[in-house]
């Protein structure tokens, strides 16, 4: 199985599919550059939370893993210290808080939805608690009904349930507060995880409209559910989730969505700036480096380089780079060192940049070409970065400047959802488990 894989691993010198992969630059980004890129930088969990993994992406908010000792082989029962049924269905990631392990579930087909609770150290399910619901929600069959992944603040584990709207549960298993919202008409579903803004818990929900709810972004009291800022939105289509930043001089709040990426006030919701450039459907989380937020949208379509601090309409002026195709539909890019990587899941190819400047670096195969082959967004451990596919396969490349592709995992399930990593240990979510995987095991 190994040596079929690798043979798909040789070097893509010339992709017909994806090419012209030669970025362009934005004229007049003269006025967009920084003189300082490392005032520019991702928002991160401080505290206590750093240690673990509390939110979609990890502590970081992009998939960087803390500490060395992780395995970076496995297989259905290589390393496998323990491996539960997870009841109902779902693709919402892990996230880990102490001896937790929390994500989010579906049964009957999205009538009844939950949040649940296992113990880290065996597996044991502890608690399930149901949102209140009524009516359910249509979503595309690989999207499901429990796609969005909880976060935690370690008082509280706040989930966003779609048209469903959001809770807050306690570490027993209480629910804290609900907010209903009214009904979501996105025609694939709802995906897009909560984030945490100091007393804010903040989302965005990009869909066609209902007779009483349209699109919007909004940020609610963490400990009430008391709306604190709500923001129209025109967007009809999204399943991203938003991310925060800071320039230095203030904090911004990214959403990258249907033709344009917005920049928000996160204290107040208002808007400050926009990019357009987007395709229609957009679904990975921006990431963050080098003085730049980098958005991916479509189906292979392309990926901005933007540099935040700007004001208004600044697609003229703040985009530094783009590149027209190669990019992610669904996985989230990541950036290591110098470089961005990216999996185009429509034809399994890895295309890693330059982030600075846009310069092409190299592209390979991942795997045999599958269109939307890959939903989990990949991680970064100790010098190697994982991308698994939907079939379970990981493939371990060695970050840096050419492609090298170590080895191939197979776990034999089928997986959609990214992994949690804590303390040396892997926590995957299949279709039908939850398996935590270490050393020595």
């Amino acid at each position: 199985m190994r040596a079929r894989w690798l043979l798909f691993g040789v070097v893509t010198v010339v992709a017909a599919c994806l090419l012209p992969l030669a970025p362009s630059a934005a004229v007049g980004a003269e006025g967009a550059q920084a003189d300082d890129d490392s005032k520019v930088e991702m928002i991160v969990v401080e505290g206590e939370g750093a240690d673990y993994w509390p939110r979609w992406r990890g502590p970081s908010g992009q998939g960087y893993v803390k500490g060395t000792g992780y395995p970076d082989t496995w297989s259905d029962t290589e390393n496998v210290i323990w491996k539960v049924s997870v009841p109902g269905t779902g693709n919402s990631s892990p996230i880990v808080w102490a001896d937790r392990v929390f994500l989010t579930t579906a049964y009957d087909g999205g009538r009844r939805i939950s949040l649940i609770s296992f113990r880290r150290s065996d597996g044991e399910q502890l608690w399930e608690t149901f949102v209140p619901q009524g009516g359910v929600e249509h979503v595309h069959e690989k999207n499901g009904h429990a796609s969005a992944t909880p976060i935690t603040d370690g008082e509280r584990i706040y989930a966003s349930f779609g048209t469903h709207g959001v809770m807050a549960v306690s570490f027993d298993g209480e629910v804290i507060w609900h907010k209903d919202w009214g009904e979501l008409n996105n025609y694939h579903g709802s995906a897009g995880s909560p984030i945490l803004y100091g007393d804010k818990l903040i989302i965005y929900q990009d869909h066609r409209g209902s007779d009483t709810l349209g699109s919007f972004v909004a940020a609610f009291d963490k400990n009430t559910g008391e709306t604190l800022w709500w923001q129209d939105r025109e967007a009809s289509t999204g399943w991203g989730t938003p991310i925060l930043l800071s320039t230095g001089d203030r904090d911004e709040l990214i959403v990258s969505s249907q033709r344009r990426v917005y920049a928000y006030d996160p204290n107040s919701g208002d808007e400050l700036w926009t990019a357009e450039g987007n395709l229609y459907e957009v679904i990975p989380t921006p990431v963050v480096g080098h003085g730049l937020v980098f958005c991916s949208s479509g189906r292979a379509g392309p990926t901005l380089a933007i540099r935040p601090g700007g004001s208004g309409d600044v697609t003229d002026t703040h985009i530094v780079w783009k590149s027209p195709k190669g990019s992610p539909f669904v996985p989230s890019p990541i950036i290591v060192g110098e470089q961005i990587y990216m999996i185009n899941d429509m034809m399994s190819i890895i295309t890693s940049f330059e982030a600075k400047t846009g310069e092409l670096m190299f592209q390979g195969r991942l795997g045999q070409a599958r269109r939307e082959s890959f939903s989990a967004s990949p991680v970064h451990v100790d010098g190697k970065i994982f991308f698994t596919n939907d079939i379970g396969e990981t493939f371990v490349l060695e970050a840096g400047p050419e492609f090298k592709l170590l080895h191939v995992n197979d776990i034999g399930a089928r997986m959609l959802a990214s992994p949690a990593l804590v303390d040396g240990t892997w926590y995957f979510r299949t279709e039908s488990d939850l398996l935590a995987v270490a050393n020595g095991s």
